[in-house]
């Protein structure tokens, strides 16, 4: 059987995971719906109970399509990061776009109080805290795009990025100090991340910015596989390096961005799922990494989502505790396997 074929039944297999994953997410809840109603539902049958179908149209549908793209991103995010930097413990917040983010939204939430100014009741809804996120990455990503323009070793775009975020988590640190209980615990519930709260509106816009961070990525697919030759081999090649950084860079800025912007800063997804890839397809050609971290970045953040719902229950946990307890022991133990990582 030739690899092809191979990849093209694992593929299969995970596709049909995927859909028991997206299933499972919607009929699970604190409203347990029997799967045949979830999809006669999904596809424009009848259900039992009326109220089923209001539940996962408006509610549980939109939640479990941002799971998707989100767990979509952040893989895709962290399989860049960690082929343009040759490095398995780069993620996609490595360059400081999260904590921009965090910046923009700490000063909407905060900065009110250090600054002595009153904010309109749009600035802190939902929008504005997409704005302030998405504004606060914006500025942190230019910043090490210009920087990346300048210096020639890839590691020095990584510890500027650090910088950048020890920088932003300075000022954030102080405007806390500063806040009153209210606002620092609008601040903390944010940091939480959450998947749900979303109109169909949103997710529209969501989607439309993750297709656009993708581009750059499809169009980088040469360049990822020869980066992992070597810079010096890849110059040798004809790559023009400055161009393959920026890609790289402004597609993991426009997916992490707007992930964060839209769902807060959820961790280890993106550092965790490019292993958890390479690990069952034992390739580092991205033409079969990047589809399948897509499908397997899903469902995984489609299984952390069902757990965090606590089906049958009222309460639901954050997202950002779930994705933390399950990455962070999936990472420790590819790396005590050590087996190669394929850079």
């Amino acid at each position: 059987m030739t690899p092809n074929k191979s990849y093209k039944k694992v593929f299969i297999g995970i596709a049909a995971l995927l859909l028991i994953c997206f299933i499972a997410n919607i009929s699970l809840g604190s409203v347990i719906i029997p799967w045949l109603d979830t999809l006669s539902s999904l596809l424009g049958g009848s259900v039992e109970k009326e109220a089923w179908r209001h539940i996962i149209i408006n509610y549980r549908l939109p939640k479990a399509l941002i799971a998707i793209i989100v767990g979509s991103g952040l893989g895709i995010s962290g399989l860049l990061m960690q082929t343009l930097f040759r490095n398995p413990l780069a993620g996609p917040f490595v360059l400081g776009i999260s904590s921009g983010a965090a910046l923009g939204v700490a000063l909407l939430i905060l900065g009110s109080t250090f600054f002595g100014i009153a904010l309109s009741g749009f600035l802190i809804s939902k929008w504005g805290l997409v704005i302030a996120a998405c504004l606060g990455s914006i500025v942190v990503l230019f910043a090490v795009m210009i920087v990346s323009t300048k210096v020639r070793d890839t590691m020095a775009i990584l510890i500027i990025g650090l910088m950048f975020s020890s920088i932003t988590a300075a000022i954030v640190s102080v405007l806390s100090y500063f806040a009153p209980a209210d606002q620092l615990q609008k601040y903390i519930f944010w940091g939480f991340g959450s998947l749900g709260n979303l109109s169909w509106y949103e997710v529209l816009v969501f989607f439309i910015v993750f297709l656009l961070g993708m581009l750059p990525t499809l169009t980088s697919i040469k360049a990822l596989n020869t980066l992992l030759l070597g810079e010096n081999y890849a110059r040798s090649l004809g790559l023009n390096l400055q161009m393959s950084r920026f890609l790289i860079i402004l597609a993991t800025g426009l997916l992490s961005g707007s992930i964060i912007a839209f769902a807060g800063p959820i961790a280890f997804i993106g550092l965790a799922v490019p292993h958890l890839t390479r690990q069952l397809f034992h390739t580092s050609d991205h033409k079969t990494l990047i589809p399948a971290v897509v499908l397997i970045g899903s469902i995984v953040m489609l299984i952390c989502d069902s757990i965090a719902q606590l089906p049958a229950s009222e309460f639901t946990l954050p997202i950002n505790a779930i994705t933390s307890l399950i990455g962070a022991p999936v990472v420790i133990w590819i790396l005590v396997r050590k087996r190669k990582m394929l850079f």
